[in-house]
């Protein structure tokens, strides 16, 4: 447990306390107006007191109209920027890193919020006969990929701005530059599809002008899919070629998950492994990337015991990222410095629709989140049916207040 720790300079300059990181998850507590809400700064200086060297944040979106949900953070211009020094401020209260995690939802952005979908093609998600929970996709235009490229690099000026220690750019899950990357759902014949060097191209641009456009000091990382998990998708030997890339654009930080909304693996355990395998899904990937690139690796996916921490630590991976168990035990980190296993965790939920079941298994973590954010304590014994209707009660209400908020700005 000593490397896990002890400090982490990153390519920059800039050291992490520890390398155990608060994994992104998607709380959708945001105020009416997008910005942090006193709930989430009740969650994220738990966080920080909670003994996590790294926290990265939930989604937060580059671009007001296109949300991964309702209720979700947005930061595309200073008009609440106070807010925001707020949340970096308490998110970094026991001199912790605080990373704002920033993303696009491209196709994966759902039907009652009223707003279109961009994708880099106009293939739709494939999730059975909860398709129609999305919104059609429309082929984006040259302008509006450059326009794209141009709010991730807004956005990351401001949090640097507010306070932030970093970004991370999502290309990772599904969303929209996960959907450039993959030969599935990219079918263009321009200079973003075909080759994987196409295919790759918008990320890189955001990475370069991103790290262009901020201080040395600043942090510039990545999440990237180790693969999509779907046949012909993007793969692990496409995900070798994209980090051997990003070892020359001045990246801090690459983190390794996997899965889509379509094959939504980052959410549950798979059938078949080891102990180690169910509980570190991405870490044999993660363990041969270590081997070829100088990029400090995160890899996050389901680690919440001392003996799993330790393994991952010693096959060469610079940061554990935890997710879950941070939903459920805020002081995990300094619960394992003392020597403490406590091991949190959530009973799988096993329904024959594996994008429902990953779906109610969110909805009980954000039930937790919801506790946590008002001071109470975990309640392990929630049934997924009752978390999954009560999110989707809560989220219908936020998507009304959402739709009502786009009219008057329109």
């Amino acid at each position: 447990m000593d490397i896990a720790f002890s400090p982490l300079t990153l390519p920059n300059g800039a050291t992490l306390p520890n390398r155990i990181a608060k994994a992104a998850m998607e709380e959708n507590m945001a105020d009416a107006d997008q910005t942090p809400s006193q709930q989430l700064l009740q969650l994220y200086k738990g966080w920080s007191q909670g003994g996590a060297g790294l926290l990265l944040s939930g989604n937060v979106m580059v671009d007001c109209h296109a949300m991964t949900g309702p209720g979700g953070v947005a930061l595309e211009d200073d008009k609440h920027l106070a807010k925001f020094e707020e949340w970096a401020k308490v998110g970094q209260t026991a001199g912790n890193h605080f990373w704002l995690q920033i993303n696009h939802p491209g196709r994966q952005i759902r039907t009652e919020l009223g707003q279109p979908a961009l994708a880099p093609s106009a293939v739709p998600l494939d999730l059975g006969n909860l398709s129609k929970l999305f919104a059609p996709p429309q082929e984006m235009t040259e302008v509006q990929i450059e326009d794209v490229i141009n709010r991730f690099v807004t956005t990351s000026k401001l949090a640097e701005r507010a306070g932030f220690s970093g970004v991370q750019i999502h290309a990772a899950h599904g969303y929209l530059l996960c959907q450039f990357l993959s030969p599935l759902s990219n079918l263009r014949q321009d200079q973003w599809g075909g080759s994987l060097e196409n295919r790759s191209r918008i990320l890189f641009e955001i990475v370069k002008r991103v790290r262009a456009a901020v201080s040395p000091k600043f942090c510039v990382a990545v999440k990237l899919n180790s693969a999509d998990f779907q046949k012909g998708g993007f793969d692990q030997e496409d995900a070798s070629w994209v980090v051997s890339k990003l070892n020359n654009m001045q990246v801090d930080l690459i983190e390794l998950s996997g899965g889509s909304y379509e094959s939504p693996v980052m959410q549950g355990e798979p059938a078949k492994g080891s102990t180690l395998a169910r509980e570190a899904y991405f870490l044999e990937f993660a363990a041969d990337i270590v081997k070829v690139t100088n990029i400090p690796i995160m890899l996050t996916g389901g680690i919440r015991r001392r003996q799993v921490l330790e393994q991952v630590m010693n096959s060469g991976v610079a940061v554990a990222g935890i997710a879950t168990a941070l939903a459920l035990q805020p002081d995990l980190p300094n619960a394992l410095k003392r020597g403490e296993d406590p091991n949190p965790q959530l009973a799988a939920v096993k329904w024959w629709n594996k994008t429902l079941a990953a779906l109610a298994r969110m909805m009980v973590i954000k039930y937790q989140l919801n506790r946590q954010s008002q001071g109470l304590k975990p309640k392990l014994s929630v049934w997924p049916s009752w978390a999954l209707l009560l999110g989707l009660w809560s989220g219908n209400n936020r998507a009304k207040l959402y739709r009502k908020q786009m009219e008057m700005k329109e």
